[in-house]
């Protein structure tokens, strides 16, 4: 193994190292660790009701697994990084297409699952041109792989369907694994997942604290004015905060672009969790699964990260040039 391919799979021992790295690790470790003390804090004073200390510690030890299964594959590089992103797409599709009845057209759904994986090859490849020209290779594969089946009726509802689960579970996400390709990633990777994670942690104190004026009562029941803004500020303060020291010395690094990036974040994060709302509600399902105790699937955990990578990857390229650009291309297919 050469040293430009062991770079890119394991990435750099000096960046795993690098202060605001392990900064932002800890913080992470230490607010699992805090959040479940004051748990149980609470529950011996019984300041929390039985059934709602139950509720908490369930979802706290989801949490504390879920922080351990993002934190880990980011600090052990981006081979791992990747494949945890393509176990989460697959994953993640599995349950969009089991819950709208996607799983019955088996072409579609081949044809998604084989532009999941190529998307993340062509990320591991550092292959820039590939990974964007996926999206609509794959759309046009959804669009005619059923044609000769000659069942026109219903035709558009399963390519919608299709163009849908790809663009979402698979696309979008894919833009984590391509945000390994920039040197020391790690510390920007590790702050937007700790943002969209603590982005739905305060929405449910709020909405536990200060719920009065229902948002989008017919989408999302339990998500209120209150819990919306109050997740938006604090998730916009915790990106600004955390922020002035990843972009240190860099253009990023100026306090109303990381104000913006903050509110991408916070407001996306909630866009994301209430186009799952929508596709559940549509559907007649309360959770699309049931893997994580207290969350119910995958894509009830990670729906506020359904639209922020994009995003976050366009914004930071925007303001500091294309990711990745100073890294070498095209590492397994030799372009």
């Amino acid at each position: 193994m050469n040293d430009v391919l062991r770079q890119r799979l394991f990435g750099s021992a000096v960046e795993l190292w690098d202060p605001v790295t392990l900064s932002i690790s800890g913080a992470i470790v230490v607010l699992v660790g805090l959040s479940g003390g004051l748990l149980w804090l609470l529950q011996k004073r019984k300041i929390l009701a039985p059934e709602t200390a139950t509720d908490a510690f369930g979802r706290w030890k989801s949490w504390t697994w879920l922080s351990l299964c993002m934190l880990l594959p980011v600090l052990l590089g981006p081979v791992f990084t990747i494949a945890a992103v393509t176990l989460l797409s697959l994953g993640g599709y599995r349950e969009f297409a089991r819950a709208t009845g996607l799983f019955r057209h088996f072409l579609i759904s081949t044809a998604v699952v084989a532009g999941i994986l190529l998307v993340n090859f062509a990320v591991l490849d550092h292959f820039d041109r590939l990974f964007f020209a996926t999206a609509p290779l794959t759309i046009a594969l959804v669009t005619v792989l059923s044609i000769p089946q000659d069942r026109p009726t219903g035709y558009l509802q399963r390519i919608a369907l299709g163009a849908i689960g790809f663009l979402l579970f698979g696309f979008s996400f894919a833009y984590i694994g391509n945000m390994t390709n920039a040197p020391g990633y790690r510390p920007f990777l590790l702050l937007m997942l700790l943002a969209v994670s603590s982005s739905d942690i305060f929405a449910y104190c709020f909405g536990k604290a200060f719920s009065r004026h229902p948002l989008l009562p017919n989408t999302s029941p339990g998500k209120t004015v209150e819990n919306a803004m109050g997740s938006l500020a604090l998730t916009t303060l915790l990106v600004m905060a955390g922020g002035h020291f990843v972009f240190a010395g860099t253009p990023m690094g100026l306090w109303y672009r990381l104000l913006m990036l903050g509110l991408l974040i916070g407001f996306l994060g909630q866009l994301g969790d209430l186009v799952v709302s929508s596709i559940k509600r549509d559907v007649g399902i309360k959770d699309t699964g049931v893997l994580i105790p207290g969350h119910g699937g995958l894509l009830d955990r990670f729906d506020s990260l359904l639209l922020v990578p994009p995003a976050v990857y366009h914004f930071l390229s925007l303001h500091l040039g294309p990711l990745g650009e100073e890294t070498p291309a095209r590492i397994l297919t030799g372009g």
